[in-house]
């Protein structure tokens, strides 16, 4: 079916921006109201410090955000431009803010657009599939190797120690952690199957089995990922080796860029020097976690995470919920607006021109 201007615009409606701001600010006026302690801020002072690191964090979301583009024009073979890049990725950031990641995230939004800039729709799902799996893999990677150089006790150790809502973050954590990642995992190796090795086969397998009674509901949709699969494969298949080093490379600068973010506001409002790997690999962690966040883009679950996983690296309790909130203003909510910004006028410019013949 072809997409029309008004199709698209409904991911732009306010009340899909709305949902997930309510939720994070919801959650935060919250976790403030139950620690605020106004002697606590007495003590606060703006500095060149934190003026050096809050302008680092800024630098870190410009870097994710270019390591991305740059990701996309390397897949897409140059194919974008600078211009068309940052559209297709403000749009892509701000359908993944308004949509839960353990629904995809906005992938199936992300290669309308990628189609929509003229790429032809079996490079669109190559580039989009590769991109998600590239994603992924570096979760794969990077997850086991913080936590095991960090070990279990310093990764989910207790935290906020001095304040009231202490926490415990025990087996409970730990198992849910894992079995996310291996979810993930598995997940993953599937798909690296089916694009490197043999999609066809996978296809098939997938209907059969939803063709059993009481899951062939979703046949048809299972039918189509199957065959968009079959798509990316014999498109990937044509790539070389600087076409996978430069992808993964890109990748990894911009989800580490996302989390130094996090380093540099501590830093911006901390007299010392904390551990700044073990505050990495917490937050390796908490990515991991917020895949199977039910809310848009992760709105009250990372906020809560912050607080209770991050705390310990903030001297100051009462400034975490802030801290917390400075830490989504600077890095989730901009998506939002940014991309309803773009939106409107990116469909005026991509429906305006000729048809596109897939």
């Amino acid at each position: 079916m072809k997409e029309k201007p008004g199709d698209v615009l409904e991911y732009v409606k306010p009340k899909r921006i709305l949902i997930p701001i309510l939720i994070g600010l919801g959650v935060s006026t919250f976790l403030l109201i139950r620690n605020f302690k106004p002697e606590a801020f007495d003590g606060i002072e703006w500095t060149w410090r934190s003026t050096f690191w809050i302008a680092m964090a800024l630098l870190m979301v410009v870097i994710r955000d270019l390591a991305y583009m740059y990701r996309i024009r390397v897949l897409t073979e140059n194919e974008l431009s600078w211009r068309r890049a940052f559209d297709v990725i403000m749009l892509w950031e701000f359908a993944s803010a308004i949509a839960p990641a353990a629904l995809g995230g906005g992938f199936a939004f992300a290669i309308l657009i990628l189609n929509k800039e003229r790429i032809k729709m079996g490079r669109s799902i190559s580039v989009i599939m590769f991109s998600s799996f590239l994603d992924g893999m570096f979760f794969a990677l990077i997850a086991p190797l913080v936590y095991f150089l960090e070990g279990k006790d310093r990764i989910f150790s207790n935290i906020n120690t001095e304040s009231m809502q202490q926490i415990s973050f025990g087996e409970g954590l730990l198992y849910t952690f894992w079995t996310i990642y291996f979810v993930v995992l598995a997940y993953k190796l599937f798909v690296a199957y089916a694009l490197f090795v043999n999609a066809r086969a996978v296809k098939w397998a997938l209907i059969k089995i939803f063709s059993i009674r009481f899951l062939r509901r979703w046949r048809y949709k299972v039918m189509l990922t199957g065959s968009d699969m079959v798509t990316a494969a014999k498109e990937l298949r044509s790539q070389g080796i600087g076409y996978w080093v430069k992808s993964f490379f890109w990748t990894c600068v911009s989800w580490s860029a996302r989390f130094i973010i996090i380093n540099c506001i501590i830093l911006a409002f901390s007299s010392e020097w904390p551990d700044q790997f073990l505050l990495y690999a917490r937050q390796v962690i908490m990515g991991i976690l917020m895949i199977g966040s039910p809310t848009p883009g992760g709105s009250g679950f990372a906020e809560w995470f912050f607080e209770n996983f991050l705390g310990e690296f903030i001297r100051n309790p009462t400034l975490t919920v802030s801290l917390a909130f400075l830490w989504r203003l600077i890095s989730y909510y901009p998506y939002l607006f940014v991309g309803s910004i773009v939106l409107p006028k990116w469909v005026k410019r991509v429906f305006s021109n000729e048809p596109f013949k897939n």
